[in-house]
């Protein structure tokens, strides 16, 4: 499968409720109810499910901006008003941030639930694999549903509709949360430890995404068990600079667990974001350089700066902190002609997030919209730091629990920590925040565990993110609000 482009299967997939384009069919030719007749009709649909991944850059832009790790930025208080509003706590049910996330997961989730409602048509080799890849995409699109708003109609059995929103309720996120777990049990059964080409799903991701599922539960005993079961296989290792992970050219490196492909040789306009094939977010978080040689990086709009306290929350040995976060001042001290704009002065902070900088590459369209970063979405240290938390808070084993903490700080450059109970909890809390700064989870790590008095404005409502008004309309009215909104 390719999964540089998009195929004509996603267009019957996007347009499986147009009228318009069902109508100038010619007889004969296939359509959505007809369309399953070939392994290769299931895979060219597979690559439509894989596809809205790329559209999660914005789930893990505003992980960070939410979070205390960074202010929103841009060019003005204004600009991006809707991510400005989630910096700002001031966001409400009409914020179109958090409604694009809301459709573009549930985009995900109506295509894979295409493969669903479809799946027994006929047989062929590989089968059950695909059908795993599909489970686990699925479960993705969920998890991120979940961390957003908690509760959130759950769809299985095929695609979603208008007609179908107006028959289902909201989903305890304690059902939505069952349905992921044994979907990802099947998954598992089903795939590889390792794919012959990047980007596909792996049986370590599939136990990683469910081993986070049970953290965010407090499940911590099934929690430490299934990601024990990543950390023994062998399959992955640390990589040995922490400078390095982030770089263009060492994507899908013996780190990445799971990784997000993006591509910067075809790619959208501010007119098409849906055509986006490129890392949209990391151009937004380029600092907006006007002049001198600032190569290798080039110029975006300055969004998503880490504030002066995260910077400083790094001792001066930790190799992370300068291969996370670009100091602008020692940038410009090293290039005297270097010239840059501050954008919104209100948030300049003089730090830039460096592990999703824009480089200059030969991207096509506009420039700042077609990044080919790779996000890694899930990383050996998360694992191994995820694997600490479940085994300290569920009491088994603060021995294991220090030995992976002290893993993930050696290839830092700093001495073991020697903590244990409550103790060893906050050091791991401290070495997340740390390890994945500019990530996009630490706000969701931050609520999970009860660290929201660091975050500007926060009230308690602010533990999820409203459902969309909108949505909730043209479901009849039938969801209702999260608290507070």
């Amino acid at each position: 499968m390719n999964f540089r482009k998009i195929t004509a299967i996603i267009l019957i997939i996007t347009c499986m409720s147009c009228e318009d384009y069902l109508e100038i069919l010619p007889e004969g030719q296939e359509n959505t109810e007809n369309y399953f007749n070939s392994k290769s009709d299931y895979e060219d649909a597979l690559v439509g499910v894989y596809d809205l991944l790329s559209t999660t850059y914005l789930n893990n832009i505003l992980g960070e901006i939410a979070s205390d790790n960074s202010l929103c930025g841009g060019e003005s208080p204004t600009d991006v008003l809707d991510w400005q509003q989630i910096d700002d706590m001031t966001h409400t049910p009409d914020n179109g941030a958090l409604r694009s996330v809301f459709q573009q997961m549930y985009a995900g989730i109506s295509r894979a639930n295409y493969i669903v409602e479809f799946q027994d048509n006929i047989e062929f080799d590989g089968k059950e694999q695909l059908l795993a890849e599909n489970l686990f995409l699925r479960s993705y699109y969920y998890s991120e549903l979940v961390k957003f708003f908690g509760d959130v109609p759950l769809y299985v059995d095929g695609r979603i509709s208008i007609e179908a929103s107006q028959t289902i309720d909201r989903t305890p996120k304690a059902d939505v949360y069952a349905q992921l777990e044994a979907d990802l049990l099947i998954a598992i059964e089903n795939l590889p430890w390792q794919q012959g080409q990047n980007g596909r799903v792996t049986k370590g991701a599939a136990l990683a995404l469910l081993g986070k599922i049970y953290l965010y539960q407090d499940k911590f005993p099934e929690a430490a068990n299934t990601l024990e079961q990543v950390i023994i296989s062998g399959q992955y290792q640390l990589a040995e600079d922490f400078g390095t992970i982030f770089l263009n050219s060492n994507e899908n490196n013996q780190e990445s667990v799971f990784e997000v492909q993006y591509f910067g040789g075809e790619g959208a306009s501010f007119d098409c974001f849906q055509c986006v094939e490129g890392n949209i977010a990391v151009g937004y978080m380029g600092p907006r350089f006007s002049g001198g040689n600032f190569a290798p990086f080039t110029s975006g709009f300055a969004f998503n700066p880490p504030t002066e306290e995260i910077y400083n929350s790094f001792s001066a040995e930790d190799e992370r902190r300068d291969a996370s976060i670009l100091n602008m001042e020692a940038f410009v001290a090293e290039r005297p002609g270097v010239t840059f704009n501050f954008g919104n002065t209100n948030d300049y902070t003089g730090y830039y997030n460096k592990k999703y900088i824009p480089y200059a590459e030969a991207n096509e369209n506009d420039s700042n919209l077609t990044h080919s970063n790779n996000y890694r979405a899930i990383r050996y240290s998360d694992i191994l730091l995820m694997a600490a938390e479940a085994f300290n808070r569920s009491g088994l084993n603060d021995v294991k629990a220090r030995n992976y903490v002290n893993l993930v700080r050696d290839r830092a450059g700093l001495e073991d920590i020697e903590t244990s109970g409550s103790n060893l909890t906050q050091d791991i809390f401290i070495e997340r925040r740390l390890e994945l700064v500019g990530e996009g989870h630490r706000f969701f790590d931050q609520v999970r565990t009860g660290q929201t008095n660091s975050i500007p404005n926060f009230s308690a409502k602010n533990i999820l993110f409203p459902i969309p008004r909108i949505e909730i309309e043209l479901a009849g009215n039938r969801w209702e609000q999260n608290s507070g909104y």
